[in-house]
């Protein structure tokens, strides 16, 4: 698919943007290079205004280059030393133990005695008797139990980097709510993207001998899960570009489970980075769902793989523009390891984080006692400060406060928010009425974004056939430079010729 994303990151030169654009309408023939966390996602640099600038891949997972360096120009000519250099750096980046080792070891560890089980903080490992010299100076923890080993997001240390990992775990109160609302919804299967908490949760009640008990599968980039989970309940997964580090094996097991029963009964939830781009995270969904209707049963090709999709409210806009089907429920939903994510604070400090999902929202019963009730009008719950509008005719606050109908804009705003009559719509007090955030990064009017700016397809053309014009012209300097240089060395033969035979 064509997708053109807005910048990811923008900076100021002469009063015009710069930023960065993801560009997933590459060329399917054209081989992409990989860095240590899979294939490399391609980008282009934009300029307001301007014709997009030179094409480059850089890593899927690393928004921050000190945490992946790997950078390549598109049109580059990479050499084989530089190709069999990166490749021997890709292997050294991966576990010392392959998944199917550490399955192999837990069942080691699991029959020692309790005296004799230990785990490494400082390697984040579990350690077998014969190699606990090569630890003594770490710090290891000991007797660890059975039900430690069933929580492992309690034993390892969260990887807090928002842009790459982002392990900001749920709290029990959410993740039990999800897990009841699942049960509630007749769900029998999870795949859980970059949830391990929810992925815990459902294994523990699993093994308290219910009758129906629900499976689950943990798609994850932190492989430190492999420990404690056997390859048909842990893949080794990157989200940003829809990569599985475990090769076909892996693909097959998330296929087969997806398909299982025909497709019928399973959920998909999402827990992504916020720091991630929407773009890439609705692009690899979008794989995953495809996956799912490859069952062949005519019903899955009709119908819309169930989803929860939890992200920060304000990307709703962008959430929409992928999936158009989501709506967002008012469940705020907080993290045990975040210190502003959290439950019951009042007023801005309340948790941002929301459910985005294509189930119909009457379908989803939030709990009375924290204060969510049912909006007959809207037929859906909503928290307890959020009032139907009669002027909009739906209940509009999305960050739990209540909100105020402006007429000059026509719309619900922010408490907080004025009118400015300069700019013409509401805004905080303090806001710079020159703002130059806002508006379309190609022709900078105001009234649309870059992917929906009618000029988009036709810069793309003028950049294309620059580029070709700068490649021509290049070409022809080269030659001339060539037939100059020629030309003087013959001269100069000729005249040591002639100082010879005087």
């Amino acid at each position: 698919p064509e997708v053109s994303a807005a910048p990811r990151e923008w900076a100021m030169e002469g009063g015009r943007r710069l930023g960065v654009a993801l560009r997933l309408d590459r060329d399917p023939g054209t081989p992409v290079p990989h860095c240590a966390h899979g294939p490399a996602l391609l980008f282009a640099k934009i300029r307001q205004g301007k014709e997009e600038g030179r094409k480059f891949y850089a890593c899927s997972a690393c928004r921050e280059r000190k945490d992946c360096s790997f950078f390549q120009w598109a049109d580059e000519k990479v050499s084989e030393a530089r190709l069999l250099a990166q490749e021997k750096f890709n292997q050294s980046q991966q576990p010392f133990f392959s998944h199917t080792q550490n399955v192999e070891r837990y069942k080691e560890f699991v029959v020692l005695p309790l005296s004799e089980r230990k785990f490494c903080q400082e390697c984040q490992q579990l350690l077998l008797p014969p190699e606990r010299n090569r630890h003594s100076g770490h710090r290891v923890l000991g007797d660890i139990s059975v039900a430690q080993l069933r929580r492992p997001s309690q034993l390892l240390r969260p990887l807090e980097n928002k842009k790459t990992n982002a392990q900001y775990l749920f709290a029990d109160r959410s993740c039990q709510f999800l897990l009841d609302l699942i049960v509630a919804l007749g769900f029998k299967r999870v795949l859980c993207v970059g949830t391990p908490r929810l992925q815990e949760l459902i294994k523990l009640q699993s093994s308290q001998g219910q009758k129906s008990p629900i499976r689950s599968l943990l798609l994850d980039i932190d492989f430190r899960y492999s420990q404690f989970y056997t390859e048909e309940e842990f893949c080794h997964y990157n989200m940003f570009n829809h990569y599985f580090f475990g090769g076909e094996a892996a693909y097959d097991i998330c296929q087969k489970f997806l398909q299982q029963d025909e497709g019928q009964g399973v959920i998909m939830v999402a827990d992504p980075p916020f720091g991630g781009l929407v773009e890439a995270l609705a692009f690899t969904f979008k794989q995953l769902v495809a996956m799912w209707k490859q069952t062949g049963c005519p019903d899955t090709a009709s119908k819309e793989l169930p989803i929860f999709w939890i992200f920060p409210y304000f990307f709703e806009s962008r959430i929409l523009e992928f999936f158009p089907s989501f709506r967002m429920l008012d469940y705020q939903v907080d993290y045990d390891n975040h210190a502003l994510y959290k439950h019951g604070k009042t007023g801005r400090k309340q948790s941002p984080v929301r459910i985005f999902t294509n189930l119909s929202p009457h379908l989803i019963v939030l709990p009375a006692e924290e204060g969510y009730r049912f909006c007959c009008i809207c037929q859906r719950y909503v928290s307890s400060e959020n009032r139907h509008c009669e002027s909009c005719n739906s209940c509009t606050s999305k960050d739990g406060r209540r909100w105020r109908h402006c007429l000059l804009c026509k719309t619900c705003v922010k408490p907080s928010w004025v009118h400015c009559r300069i700019c013409d719509r509401c805004a905080l007090p303090s806001h710079s009425c020159k703002s130059t955030d806002a508006g379309c990064f190609v022709c900078g009017a105001a009234d649309h974004k870059r992917t929906a700016c009618p000029n988009l397809h036709a810069t793309t053309r003028v950049c294309r056939s620059g580029r070709k014009l700068k490649q021509k012209n290049k070409v022809r300097a080269n030659v001339m430079r060539n037939g100059k240089k020629a030309k003087a060395a013959k001269q100069r033969k000729k005249r040591k010729a002639k100082k010879l035979l005087s």
